[in-house]
């Protein structure tokens, strides 16, 4: 098992005035309750969102708010999350409770759920605080590329439920 840092327990707060936040919007053609049903699915996470090779839930289901899980990326990075929000069909967020690395201070993720008449607006915002120098200095270069992954991820996403839920 890799060593584990903390991260400061954030709140919801968090996501809105993180010193650094990565937002992106996907339209999905698929309901909001077909895309719980991807973002609940453990197989799910590493085919459209390809830095997570796997996810590993901790906590038994029902998920909901407190629910924990490990997610494990290229790198080796492993981060043990915990949610803050589970609204069926409408929003769920995550924190880091512990990371692989001392480079991140504090980090969450904020799923929002919006139907539309086409199926659904995903807005995926990305919160962190980096810890250190080296936290600093890599946030500041590859931030511009980070966004450009993330929103590539949704784009990812969004093929992906196209095909799993084609008729």
């Amino acid at each position: 098992m890799a060593k584990r840092y903390p991260c400061q327990r954030v709140g919801l707060d968090f996501i809105d005035s993180a010193p650094h936040r990565f937002v992106s919007t996907v339209d999905l053609g698929i309901s909001p309750q077909e895309l719980f049903e991807v973002l609940s699915d453990a197989e799910s996470w590493p085919v459209w969102a390809s830095v997570i090779t796997k996810v590993t839930w901790t906590s038994p289901p029902p998920h909901g708010v407190g629910t924990t899980r490990t997610v494990t990326m290229r790198g080796a990075i492993v981060g043990d999350e915990e949610f803050l929000a589970w609204e069926p069909h409408t929003r769920m967020s995550f924190r880091f409770n512990e990371c692989s690395t001392a480079t991140i201070s504090a980090f969450a993720e904020d799923y929002r759920v919006v139907p539309t008449a086409d199926g659904c607006t995903l807005t995926w915002i990305m919160a962190l605080r980096p810890n250190g120098l080296a936290g600093r200095v890599g946030l500041t270069l590859g931030g511009p590329v980070m966004g450009w992954m993330f929103q590539r991820f949704l784009h990812n996403l969004r093929r992906y439920t196209d095909a799993r839920y084609s008729v």
